[in-house]
């Protein structure tokens, strides 16, 4: 109608017209990699509760409460260390309970990694204290390969008393805590009777996990180990030099062809660097005839932390300048490690994994790296943490990326 006058009432809601933050952290513009997930590239990522919500090659950041640019930087899996020893205690020379392991708090987030698995330490009469003195009160995760010695390394005579390899014994506290043990550990025995390691292996069996096989069994040969795992049992302190045992690459700088058929059948090598366990003299060579390890377990303890050793990213470093490409090392310090220890929902940045994630940079220059031996290479590339998460929650900011800015 002519003259007619309409009249539009708006109601406006407090708070109506706020932009939703439905996630509590945003990383963003990033390069990701995720060997699980064949990501490769920029990619942002937004994690609610603990949570990875989302990945996506754009997030707007208005849809969080919290956003850290990560320009430059390399976004990864929570690194997993294979091999260390943290059972830590008051006892004096000593591994496990004792003052030979080491507070993983301590050394893990520092150096981008959110995952240990304890090499053995504790045994099936033990395991029980370890949990509750360090896994309970640790925010690092920890893992375990339980030892088939019942009181894990716990040092002569004990260690090599067949009395206290029980299989039963073994697999019924693995049962009991199936999350947490992830394997059964055979090593420092030095008799010629293989009762401690066939013990191992059938607890492995029926627990269905690897048998972690360390290198402290001189009496036992290389290849006769080697015939005896499992595909999926893993050697560590695969290249050693030292005469404990056979080393994998013979005295004319051949791999030997046994260890190549190994691999090939599926057993994993990990580096377990430790104090004594690598030297560029095995490792080079094994690496370009084949033999590159399938995880960089450190052996992380009192006495190699402050040695060639260093930290995992400094393994992963000293790999790259021994030829592996960035995306390799990070695959096996994530993803490899994490499928060998049948934990598929650790090492990746799939949505609705908990949040366990790395920011590192990626160092030019001129850097030295050092093996068990005392020997020298060099390289020109070193990988640095610059963040951690673990479960949503930041542990380590090495340069305020989470910070606000002072004004003065």
């Amino acid at each position: 109608m002519p003259g007619r006058i309409i009249l539009l009432c708006i109601l406006i809601v407090p708070g109506l017209l706020t932009v939703a933050q439905p996630y509590d952290l945003l990383i963003k513009n990033a390069h990701m990699i995720d060997p699980k997930n064949h990501i490769n590239g920029k990619m942002d990522l937004a994690v609610t509760n603990g949570i990875i919500v989302k990945v996506s090659p754009v997030i707007p950041p208005l849809q969080a409460k919290k956003t850290i640019d990560a320009s430059g930087l390399y976004m990864v899996p929570g690194l997993i260390d294979l091999h260390t020893h943290v059972f830590v205690g008051s006892k004096p020379e000593k591994f496990a309970d004792g003052q030979y392991s080491v507070s993983p708090d301590d050394f893990s987030f520092r150096s981008g990694v959110t995952t240990v698995v304890d090499a053995g330490t504790s045994g099936w009469h033990n395991f029980p204290r370890f949990k509750e003195q360090v896994i309970d009160h640790s925010s690092t995760r920890i893992l375990a390969f339980l030892n088939i010695n019942a009181n894990g390394l716990s040092g002569k005579p004990d260690e090599e008393d067949l009395s206290n390899m029980i299989i039963d014994s073994a697999v019924q506290m693995q049962q009991k805590y199936p999350g947490i043990i992830v394997g059964i550990k055979i090593g420092h025995f030095e008799g010629a009777d293989w009762t401690p390691f066939n013990r191992a292996l059938d607890a492995a069996a029926k627990t269905n996990t690897p048998l972690f096989v360390e290198c402290h069994l001189p009496k036992y040969s290389l290849q006769d180990q080697l015939k005896k795992m499992r595909p999926g049992d893993i050697i560590t302190h695969s290249y050693e030099q030292i005469t404990e045992r056979m080393p994998v690459v013979d005295e004319t700088g051949k791999l030997r062809p046994f260890v190549l058929e190994a691999k090939q059948n599926g057993i994993l090598f990990d580096v377990g660097h430790g104090g004594a366990g690598f030297w560029f003299s095995q490792a080079i060579p094994a690496f370009k005839q084949g033999l590159a390890p399938n995880s960089f377990g450190s052996d992380l303890h009192r006495f190699s932390m402050n040695a060639g050793m260093k930290s995992l990213l400094n393994i992963m470093s000293k790999y790259m300048a021994i030829g592996m490409s960035l995306e390799s090392v990070v695959e096996r310090a994530s993803w490899n490690t994490a499928q060998s220890i049948h934990r598929t929902d650790l090492g990746n940045l799939t949505e609705g994994t908990v949040a366990d994630i790395t920011l590192l940079s990626l160092l030019n220059g001129n850097f030295g790296y050092v093996d068990a031996g005392g020997f020298r290479i060099e390289g020109k590339q070193k990988l640095e943490a610059e963040l951690t998460i673990r479960a949503g929650k930041i542990v380590w900011d090495l340069n305020g990326l989470n910070a606000k800015n002072y004004q003065q």
